[in-house]
């Protein structure tokens, strides 16, 4: 606008104010330039106002934007998005940031507007939450939940928002909020929990301690194991009260050095029970590497040790006599020989032990065991030095002593220890042992050896009498070597089939006909020939194999006398011997069956001979085992009469056939007094209804004298001396034909 137009203006302006009749009384041609000058001032003046509102609304609007973007970005920066919700009409505004995955509708009647998005679980608990602000019961709303992405998946998030907006009723009608995404951090707060639980609920303790051991935390396990509540011990210092203030100093290096520390150790609680628990520590360090805490966990291990103290026990100790057993006593002894040390060692048993228990019962047994290992563990000469090795054998062993004096003197004590009754069950005992001593180094060089040679000098002991103790020597051991190379050809034998039986024909005192035999093992070995009985039949009733010998000449008895019977050379009775040991065999009479089954033998033409040390050592079970062989029709015999323990009393309560006299008899009976003892057997053998049965005869003068006894058979080499089966088969049927030849009228 120029000047000239400002100047028209200002006149036209001038002439209006000071005109009283104004413009009527201007002419229109007059006034015709200062209006228009004037209608230009005004409309330039709008034109620049117009701008300058422009001007500044683009400026305000630049700012607006400016404020958006920090905003928008802010939100972006923080996980947070914005959303705007019209209660009223159900429109929904989210902005996009973060959950772009998760699919709304701009409009829903769903309360709330993402309620299909929301985890099944959590919709009513958001729902109160929301009702609760909604209805002005909160100042705003907040709720966590889970909620599922576009991809199927839920995630947590942080919902906060706040009622911005009422209708004229006064109801909600806008509310805007923001939505984060919690997912991590809830994840990690249910790994923090989890630990918590598991800090809460193990069965070890957890303390956690600064530097200097003062604890800052412990769980409830520790108060468990140590008894001392967690108020006492926060900010005290951890301190094991049986060990001194250096213990927990070396705990400290270590830690400083190793950066952990374990260990065992033994504490007392406050009421004086003692706890063993395993220790560790280790150090917690800031990203620096600087050390900030100890944490410690501490396990209770009393439970185990004590239960690994008795397993100790039960390995170490004799489980009857609580005496240290074998393998205690053996790793004593081995200590003791590789220290090169000199001791003793003195291994007893009680003598005849086995009759007690097969009579009195193995419960009365076992408590005189006991007993006795209490007698002589309370002898202060023997405490720390008793052991017992299995059964009733026991060892005492000397530490730094070979001094013949102190041994024999111990050995005496121990014969009169033993020796003093014991009182069990009304039963008042009377026990004596043996006892082997051997030497080191003298004796042996080794634990087995020693052991084994004490063991040989108590066997020679027991040989030599009931309560003597003896000294291991060299003939002893060369006697034991042949016993154990006796007993290892007897094992072979029995393997290879290397036992025979032969047969003794009995002989009719009479008629001189065969009426019997009896069965003989042999031991003949293809290279060494025939083992001599004297020397293996000792050996096996130790060791045990007598009884499978014996079942082995008893099955090849019975399949011979079979064959001999179906050949018609013979009718009688094979009479075998039965051992010891296999006469107390439980199924002793089982065992005979199925030998006869098999052999198809019928049981009359087998007899059994038992020796009379055997049925004496358990009379009552011997008759009641006698009773069920009788009962099946099996003859019983009784070997050696007179040359054991004779008692009448039982000799007519046996259900006996048969009485065999001993071969010594015999022999003596070239004077009367021998002739009067033959005569005493042979009459009360008749006066119980009994054969009799004479061994050994090998004259006629003999046969004669046993004549006139009346007596009714013989055995003896004065008929034959025992035949292999070949060869007896040959005798029957020499014998057969003889009977045959004598039939025929001359």
């Amino acid at each position: 606008m120029g000047i000239r137009s400002l100047h028209c203006a200002k006149a036209f302006c001038l002439l209006l104010a000071v005109h009283p009749f104004g413009l009527s009384a201007l002419s229109w041609d007059s006034v015709q330039p200062y209006i228009f000058s004037a209608v230009l001032f005004f409309a330039c003046a709008a034109l620049l106002l117009a701008h300058a509102s422009i001007v500044k609304m683009r400026r305000y609007h630049k700012r607006l934007a400016k404020s958006e973007e920090r905003l928008r970005l802010s939100l972006w920066g923080s996980g947070d998005e914005l959303w705007d919700w019209r209660i009223l009409s159900g429109e929904l505004y989210r902005s996009s940031s973060w959950l772009k995955p998760v699919e709304l509708k701009p409009e829903t009647h769903d309360f709330p507007p993402n309620k299909q998005q929301i985890h099944p679980q959590d919709l009513n608990r958001v729902i109160n939450l929301l009702n609760e602000h909604l209805n002005g019961g909160s100042a705003f709303f907040e709720a966590t939940y889970r909620l599922r992405t576009a991809e199927g998946h839920y995630i947590w998030v942080l919902d906060r928002g706040k009622v911005v907006a009422y209708a004229t009723n006064g109801s909600p009608s806008r509310m805007t909020g923001t939505l984060k995404n919690i997912h991590q951090l809830k994840e990690a707060e249910g790994r923090m929990q989890l630990f918590a639980r598991c800090l809460e609920n193990i069965s070890d303790a957890v303390l956690v301690c600064d530097t200097q051991f003062t604890i800052i935390e412990v769980n409830p396990a520790f108060s468990s194991i140590t008894g001392k509540d967690r108020s006492e011990v926060v900010h005290s210092r951890f301190e094991l009260s049986l060990y001194p203030s250096r213990f927990m100093q070396d705990i400290q290096l270590q830690l400083a050095k190793h950066g952990r520390w374990s260990g065992e150790i033994r504490e007392q609680k406050d009421n004086g029970d003692i706890y063993q628990a395993e220790l560790a520590f280790d150090v917690i360090k800031d990203e620096e590497g600087i050390p900030l805490q100890y944490v410690g966990v501490l396990s209770d291990i009393t439970d185990r040790k004590a239960r690994e103290a008795e397993l100790s026990r039960l390995a170490n100790n004799d489980t009857l006599t609580g005496l240290p057993n074998r393998a205690v006593f053996m790793s004593k002894l081995a200590s003791l020989v590789t220290v090169d040390v000199v001791h003793a060692l003195l291994v007893f048993d009680l003598d005849n032990f086995k009759k007690i228990n097969d009579s009195l019962g193995h419960e009365l047994g076992d408590t005189l065991l006991c007993k006795l290992a209490q007698r002589l563990h309370s002898d202060p000469r023997y405490q720390n030095k008793l052991y017992r090795l299995g059964g009733d054998e026991f060892a005492v062993l000397l530490n730094d002593t070979n001094d013949i004096h102190t041994i024999t003197s111990m050995a005496k004590g121990l014969l009169e220890q033993i020796n003093r009754p014991f009182f069990i069950s009304q039963h008042e005992l009377a026990v004596t042992s043996s006892i082997g001593i051997v030497l080191f180094p003298d004796d042996g060089s080794d634990p087995q050896a020693l052991l084994r040679n004490a063991d040989t000098a108590m066997y020679h002991a027991k040989n030599d009498g009931a309560n003597r103790y003896l000294f291991f020597n060299d003939s002893m051991n060369k006697q034991a070597v042949k016993r154990l190379q006796v007993e290892n050809l007897i094992r072979y034998g029995l393997k290879e089939d290397y036992f025979s039986v032969y047969y003794q024909p009995k002989m009719d005192i009479l008629t001189g006909n065969v009426v019997g035999m009896e069965a003989l093992v042999r031991f003949i070995t293809p290279k060494g020939g025939l083992v001599s009985p004297a020397s293996f039949i000792p050996v096996a009733e130790e060791t045990g194999q007598i009884v499978e010998i014996g079942a082995v000449v008893l099955r090849k008895a019975c399949e011979d006398v079979k064959r001999w019977l179906a050949l018609g050379l013979f009718q009688g009775r094979v009479a075998v011997n039965l051992s010891a040991k296999q006469f107390m065999l439980p199924n002793l009479c089982q065992q005979i069956d199925d030998v006869l089954e098999q052999c198809e033998l019928p049981s009359y033409h087998l007899e059994l001979e038992i020796t009379e040390g055997t049925v004496m050592q358990s009379p009552k079970l011997a008759i009641d085992t006698m009773k069920k062989l009788r009962a099946r029709g099996i003859h019983l015999a009784m070997d050696d009469f007179g040359t054991g323990y004779s008692s009448l009393a039982y000799l007519k309560q046996f259900p006996l056939n048969t009485l065999k006299i001993d071969k010594a008899f015999i022999d003596d009976m070239d004077n009367a007094r021998g002739r009067n003892m033959v005569d005493t057997i042979v009459t009360i053998a008749h006066n119980l209804s009994l054969n009799v049965v004479a061994e050994g005869v090998e004259t006629k003068d003999q046969l004669d004298m046993l004549r006139k006894l009346r007596c009714e058979t013989i055995q003896g080499f004065y008929y034959s001396k025992p035949l292999s089966a070949a060869d007896f088969a040959e005798f029957l049927a020499a014998q057969k034909q003889r009977a045959r030849l004598s039939a025929i009228p001359g």
